[in-house]
Parts: C-alpha cells; structure tokens; sequence
C-alpha cells in the first residue's frame, strides 16, 4: 500500500537569528519498499532576497520539484540536520517504537531542534519558537546514567530522556548531548559500555596531535565526572551572541559527493573525488584540497579507519562554504603490518594507506609530487612524538600500550606496491 508523509524544512537565515519556512519535503513509500522523496522550495522563501540553496547543486534555488530515491528519498543536505546513529537510539527510547515502525521523516520531526547546521522541521508552515535551554555541565552525571541505561535498553526516567536531546549527524553512534558552557555549544561524548580503552582522553589526545601536524581541528576540552571523562568538543556550526546563537549550514561529506551511506555506494567514497567537488563547493577550493590532503594523510599515519564521508563536513558561513574543522579522529588499534585500508578511496591502489598511494594522486589536491611528499615528511616528524602528546593530556600507559599499533605502522612506509 502506497503512503505519503511531510515535513516542512525550515532555516535560520544566514547570518541572522530569525528561522523561516524555506520548503516542503514529501516522502511517498510505494509497495515494493521504494520511497521517492519529492522537494520544493516555497514561493514565499523564494522571493526572500536573502534566500540561499540548501545544496546549491542538487538543490539550487528555484520552483522545480526535485525528486530523489537515494537515503530513502531524503535529499542529503536534509539528512546532514537530522540526528546520528545515536540520536535515532534515543528517538526510538523515547517514542518506545523499533527502527523498523520509524520512517525517515519520524526520525527528522522527533529530532533535535538544535540539530547540526541551520536547518529544523515541523509538520506546521510557520516555525516554532526555538528553545533556548540546554544542558549544562552540572548534568553531565545524569546524562551518563541516562545513556547507558538506553545502551543496555533500560527504561530513563521521563526528566532525564527529555535532558537527552537526540544529538546531531556528527559524531555518529557514541553517546552524547549538546551543553552549554562559558557561552558555547559543547558536543558532550560519554563513555560508552563498548569501549576497550578511554576513548575519550584518547580522542582529545589526537585531536591535540593533528593541531600539531597543522589540520584545522574542532577545538575540545576534557570534563572529569567522577570516575569518568567527558569530551567536551565546540560545536563549530555555531556562535554565540547575546541574543542566541548564529547557526551555520552544514552538509556532509556523503552529500557533497551525492552519495548513499550505504557500502554498497562505497566506490564512490574518495579522497581525490571530494578534492574535486571542493572546486565546486569551497570558496577557497585551493586551501581547502590541501588540507584535505593533509588529514587524509594523518588518517592514515594514525590508522582513523572511520574517516567515512559522514566524518567530513562543508559549513556554510557568513561568505560561502567551507571546509569544517576536523572531528571524530581516534586511532584503531590493528595488528596487520602488511596492510591498512582508510574507509575513502585514497589514490590508484583504492584505500590503501601507503606513501605510494597517498601521493598517487596528488595534483587532485593541487599539490606536485614533491609537495605532496614534502607535507608527508613533516606530518611524519610530529607524528613520532605522539607517546609524549599523549601522555601530556594523561592518556593511561595501559592504554598508550594498546593503541600503539595504530601509529606509523610499517605498511604506511610503503613507497611502492607489494607487488611492484
């Protein structure tokens, strides 16, 4: 049986704290379990002066319907605001229902108000009034308690579920809540009953070494909760002012490269291909290829084999679209010496992570060979001191011990093919 749902998209306009209606998004699902999502921008949005695409590629201003099959008929730009793998966990606990009784658009109206980007949904044309209160740091033990309870599927008391807002599309499936904190928005991460080591410390650790190696990072702090640690990361798709916070557009990866998230679109997951769709997006497209190339680089060099599209991200600004501040860097602990595989096509030989491969491809970035290997050279440097990075923002020796092997394996040293 054929079924049709809704959404109305609203924006925070550029630049500005007022939210507007822009669009309608209607999803039909057809017997065969095929959805065709259809978009349209609304008349009045579009004769706003200060109207902007929400993609301006696969979605450029104007009054077409522009229909899409990909993500379950959700343009990506949409998807991109609504919340994570773990946001869907806390929607699906609080409306007590199954991934499976959920469609797409369930998942965007019950999801954050706060979501990444400038983007939100409602079933209503005019938007509702923003909420202002967020969490704070002082809630932090809560919010644990709370989110291991949804991860061992325990029922959370009704005040804490509503403290546990569904998250944004960054930072995937860990633990986690917006908080507010010395006028800023915080993408809190908390333990998670999955970990092997203190994923948190190690995370702030390698976010302080790529800064060292030269990647623009999000900036992060580390919040002790009793036993535990919080990683406290600024959101960077806002700013505070004392009126609210301004709200950046954000789009993924995934989007920027028009693909699904499924693996099976996985041949289109590259480093070089989202170096070209940079000319077309960024308003600085030779800077940010370059440092696109230097965190494919240190992905590498650290063996961050979850650098999936999702993991990369354009905001729009007061000027144009950028590269985002990198996030979600945490080293994977393996045990082949042979081999490392990123999660993005990295050269000619597919995903291998070797010199040979991650200079393969070089002029896409902008880069000669010699650049290219030159910025290899001096990440490398950095990288080396990585034990006593590490143990300055007090990473464990238990845990320094275990993640040892992600760091400048000997396969990363490879200047030509195995079989070469």
């Amino acid at each position: 049986m054929t079924s049709e749902r809704e959404a109305y998209v609203y924006i925070q306009l550029p630049g500005t704290l007022n939210t507007v209606p822009a669009a309608m998004l209607r999803v039909e699902t057809l017997p065969d379990g095929t959805y065709i999502g259809r978009f349209r921008y609304g008349d009045r949005y579009l004769e706003r002066k200060d109207a902007v695409a929400l993609d301006p590629f696969q979605l450029p201003l104007g009054k077409n319907v522009y229909e899409f099959t990909r993500l379950k008929g959700i343009p990506g730009a949409v998807r991109d605001a609504g919340p994570d793998a773990w946001g869907r966990r806390v929607i699906e606990h609080k409306l007590q229902r199954s991934a499976a009784d959920l469609q797409e658009i369930d998942y965007l109206l019950h999801g954050p108000q706060d979501g990444a980007g400038y983007l939100s949904f409602g079933l209503k044309a005019e938007s509702p009034a923003p909420k202002r209160l967020y969490n704070r740091t002082h809630q932090l033990a809560e919010l644990i308690t709370a989110a291991q309870a949804i991860e061992e599927g325990r029922p959370v008391p009704a005040r804490l579920l509503e403290q546990l807002d569904p998250g944004t599309s960054m930072g995937g499936a860990r633990p986690k809540a917006t908080i507010e904190d010395a006028q800023q928005l915080w993408l809190g991460k908390f333990p998670s009953k999955e970990d092997r080591f203190n994923l948190q410390r190690v995370e702030y650790a390698t976010i302080d070494l790529a800064r060292r190696c030269g990647l623009k990072v999000t900036q992060g702090r580390l919040q002790a909760v009793g036993r535990d640690d919080v990683l406290m990361l600024q959101r960077f798709d806002r700013e505070f002012t004392d009126k609210g916070y301004l709200r950046f557009g954000f789009v993924s990866g995934l989007t920027v490269l028009d693909r699904d998230d499924s693996y099976l679109d996985r041949e289109r997951w590259s480093y070089p291909l989202l170096a070209d769709n940079l000319r077309r997006w960024s308003d600085k497209p030779e800077d940010d290829c370059a440092e696109l190339f230097r965190r494919m680089v240190f992905n590498a060099a650290v063996s961050n084999t979850d650098d999936h599209p999702r993991n990369h991200a354009l905001l729009r600004r007061h000027k144009g679209w950028r590269l985002s501040p990198a996030y979600d860097l945490v080293p994977a602990p393996m045990v082949s010496l042979e081999r490392r595989d990123l999660a993005l096509t990295v050269g000619d030989y597919g995903r291998t992570a070797s010199i040979y491969n991650l200079i393969s491809q070089a002029g896409r970035f902008g880069l000669s060979t010699n650049e290219a290997r030159s910025k290899i050279d001096r990440l490398i440097d950095v990288v080396r001191k990585w034990r006593e990075i590490f143990f300055a923002s007090d990473v464990s020796a238990r845990d320094v011990e275990y993640i040892a092997p992600a760091f400048l394996p000997q396969c990363f040293f490879f200047e030509r093919p195995p079989d070469a």
